[in-house]
């Protein structure tokens, strides 16, 4: 089994670990909804696997984002067996405003994020790209962004910020390669999945 190690080894580097609460049913009544696997980008070679929907924050968190993700947040984490993996973060928030408050965070940290990753890793060379918006609910962003490391890692990261409401989802995606490797039509078809099934 191919493990993506530069993309664990940079998302180690990027945040401190988060805490991790017990798990909380996928569907609970009232409670948004998770991506399920067969909704995330196509695998070329291999199947998604998807870990329990569980309260806290992930662990380890990813990167440019996780220092915001509160302590509210629920994940769901995915994997296939060669070297992609996924994320989806969600946050209720107490009203509209401070979801979008919370989501224009998520939006600002996304913007800076390459060139936060080069200040704080000398040995890591990012750079990124906005995608546009997808028309779900309230709307969703997406941004790709690609890092290259001294020891050799080579990764590409997509993420999403959507709301509905006063729920902020957050979706990551990513794999070695570069931006040639970047699904982004597939990633943005998911974006759309994961915000319009919240609720």
């Amino acid at each position: 089994m191919r493990v993506n190690k530069g993309l664990l080894a940079v998302g180690a580097a990027l945040a401190a670990a988060g805490v991790v609460a017990g798990t909380v049913p996928a569907a609970a009544a009232g409670t948004p909804r998770f991506l399920s696997p067969s909704e995330l980008p196509p695998h070329a070679s291999s199947a998604w696997t998807a870990g329990p929907v569980t309260a806290g924050q992930p662990d380890p968190l990813p990167m440019c984002v996780g220092e915001a993700l509160p302590s509210i947040s629920v994940h769901r984490a995915y994997r296939t067996e060669l070297d992609t993996n996924a994320l989806q973060v969600t946050v209720v928030e107490r009203s509209e405003q401070r979801a979008k408050d919370f989501a224009a965070l998520l939006r600002k940290d996304l913007d800076g994020c390459a060139k936060k990753v080069m200040q704080e890793n000398p040995d890591i060379t990012a750079e990124q790209k906005y995608y546009g918006k997808v028309n779900a609910e309230e709307g969703a962003h997406v941004y790709g962004v690609h890092t290259t490391a001294t020891w050799g890692a080579n990764d590409i990261n997509m993420f999403s910020v959507g709301r509905d409401g006063n729920t902020v989802t957050l979706v990551h995606w990513g794999q070695m390669g570069s931006f040639a490797n970047a699904q982004v039509a597939d990633f943005k078809t998911t974006t759309a999945t994961a915000v319009n099934k919240l609720y």
